[in-house]
């Protein structure tokens, strides 16, 4: 469903009204919650049903229009059933057990409570917060869809104001010409990733290149006295900072992504546990900022959109086993040069690109058959160059 969002432009009284909204949100989802965590054999529309109670009780939960009270009643459900499911299927580790918010930053309407201006450069919400009118900036046109398509409007409060996401409900399905050719991605931290074409994308470390200046902004809201407007100040420049190189990242995942998927029928990359990754300290920072998990969700939202087959297989021995023999060559992490008795000598994360490829092609049955050449038994296939990314951009 894709998703598309506007700056909204509203006064002092507005945004007090949005922050209260989002109180009352959060309130609501902790009730939830804490009623789940109380009785026995609550499920999801007990929870719908106990936010008209909480309407009753609260004065101002009631003031939230009654599909915004479900709808964060439907987040505390969430969470639940990402616990049942790791309970289910037995994954080792800690459970994620669900947990009480503190510092929420948006709040989402349904079907009900809002109501779009005729141009669709503006939206109303009725309830009885206080919100009322705000103007929206940006460059989406509205005007494609209908009312029904709107599924969900959501207000979200950033470093920079505040924002308002239309959820459309429409089939973003692309017909494209097929590439005939197919690609392994091994991701790393001296290179973004590593293709089976011997390309390798260069790791732009957004939040490296940002950390001195985040450091003496960070310094500065330290040195501000607690309570006053100084530090209200300073928090800002600190939170804008940290959103700009956020975004950096995520433009830079889509833009990326969306080159690979529009020159390949087929990418394989790593189904890497970034969770369990981020443990070791010495790397942490590192993986964090490369940004592996945006770069593989949008591969999977333009794979959807353009029909194109995206694969994550184990990333278990893609560097320790030889692409040329199949033999296992033991290395360290700080061997970056694979070398086999078979007399293969390549960069370790080339051979791991062609290993994730073949492992690829091995799980989609006999993809490979229209990919052999005569001077490579992976044929020629297309470099992923930053500079081949259409100028067409999709709702993120």
């Amino acid at each position: 469903m894709p998703v598309y969002e506007f700056k909204a432009k509203s006064n002092r009284s507005q945004c007090a009204a949005i922050d209260e909204a989002i109180r009352v949100a959060q309130f609501i989802r902790n009730k939830c919650l804490r009623l789940w965590m109380d009785e026995e054999k609550v499920g999801k529309y007990d929870l719908n049903k106990y936010c008209a109670v909480l309407a009753k009780e609260f004065s101002f939960a009631g003031k939230l229009n009654s599909m915004a009270r479900q709808a964060a009643a439907e987040r505390a459900w969430s969470a639940i059933a990402r616990f049942y499911d790791a309970c289910k299927r037995k994954l080792s580790g800690k459970k994620p057990y669900p947990r009480f918010k503190k510092n929420a930053r948006s709040v989402e309407y349904k079907t009900s409570g809002w109501k779009l201006d005729s141009d669709r450069k503006g939206v109303t919400f009725t309830d009885k917060l206080g919100i009322g009118h705000l103007r929206l900036k940006g460059t989406w046109d509205l005007n494609h869809y209908s009312l029904e398509q709107i599924k969900r409007v959501r207000l979200v409060r950033r470093a920079d104001g505040y924002y308002v996401q239309f959820f459309v409900q429409v089939d973003v399905a692309v017909e494209t010409e097929p590439t005939c050719k197919a690609i392994g991605l091994d991701m790393g931290l001296e290179s973004f990733y590593t293709d089976s074409n011997r390309h390798k994308e260069e790791n732009p470390r957004f939040y490296r290149k940002a950390e001195r200046r985040l450091k003496r902004l960070q310094r500065r809201v330290s040195k501000k006295q607690k309570g006053s407007k100084n530090r209200v100040k300073a928090r800002q420049r600190l939170g804008k900072a940290h959103l700009k190189v956020r975004r950096q990242r995520e433009e830079h995942a889509k833009r990326l992504a969306r080159c690979v998927v529009m020159s390949n029928d087929l990418v394989v990359y790593e189904d890497l546990q970034v969770r369990n990754m981020v443990k070791n300290h010495c790397l942490a920072k590192s993986i964090n900022d490369a940004g592996w998990y945006q770069f593989r969700k949008w591969l999977e939202y333009f794979g959807q959109k353009f029909g194109k087959v995206t694969v994550a297989v184990p990333p278990q021995y893609t560097s320790q086993t030889c692409s040329i023999c199949g033999a296992i060559v033991k290395k360290s992490l700080s061997t970056r040069t694979h070398r086999c008795t078979c007399g293969a000598e390549l960069d370790r994360d080339e051979n791991a690109a062609i290993n994730i490829l073949r492992t690829g092609l091995r799980t989609q049955g006999h993809w490979g058959t229209w990919l052999l050449d005569s001077r490579n038994a992976w044929g020629e296939m297309t470099a992923t160059l930053t500079e081949a990314t259409q100028s067409e951009q999709v709702a993120s």
